[in-house]
């Protein structure tokens, strides 16, 4: 891994941005890197935006991402990528879309196609994957679709954290009682 490695989270409150942040975040602290993150989470509960950095490496000193400087971008709702698309660089950055829309009442919806032309022209490492579709399908739970997406990016070597790490931050940040629901979530793409 470079010196440090930048996340940014984004999608509407309800999707569990702030848990993934947290087990995240504890997957970082298990391989023992420095670590500084921040969430941003205005109207979160009304199904507002939902943004979260995350900063890991040898020696972190702010916990947010400057613009250009993300290495990763895990986006749970399609247009919600839009939003933060600035933090991309041209030449590194990744985004990771759950192919998922939420409608805004009285805007403009924007097909995935039109989004994801419009995130090429940030990024060439485009990845849309229908986890909410997915999650729903198999699990019978859309929310497990941030979990499943950081299963994506952890067994496609998006993210340089271990699946082990990421597999006990899993159970120590979620309820147990969800924890195996979780669990399978995040090895649905183990095989893909």
């Amino acid at each position: 891994m470079k010196k440090e490695f930048n996340i940014i989270i984004s999608g509407v409150g309800g999707q569990g941005i702030i848990t993934l942040t947290r087990i995240l975040t504890e997957a970082a602290l298990i391989e023992r890197y420095d670590l500084k993150s921040s969430e941003l989470h205005g109207l979160s509960q009304r199904g507002g935006s939902v943004e979260s950095h995350i900063r890991f490496g040898q020696k972190i000193y702010s916990p947010l991402v400057k613009i250009g400087g993300s290495d990763l971008i895990i986006s749970l709702e399609s247009q919600e990528a839009l939003k933060v698309c600035y933090y991309a660089s041209k030449t590194n950055t990744i985004f990771l879309v759950n192919d998922f829309i939420k409608p805004i009442l009285n805007a403009k919806v924007f097909s995935s196609k039109n989004i994801s032309k419009e995130l090429k022209r940030f990024s060439k490492r485009l990845f849309f994957v229908p986890a909410s579709k997915i999650t729903k399908e198999k699990l019978d739970k859309e929310v497990l679709a941030g979990v499943y997406l950081l299963g994506y990016a952890v067994f496609k070597k998006l993210i340089p954290l271990k699946p082990n790490s990421v597999l006990k931050a899993i159970e120590k940040i979620v309820p147990k009682k969800y924890f195996l629901l979780n669990k399978k979530a995040f090895y649905l793409t183990r095989y893909d």
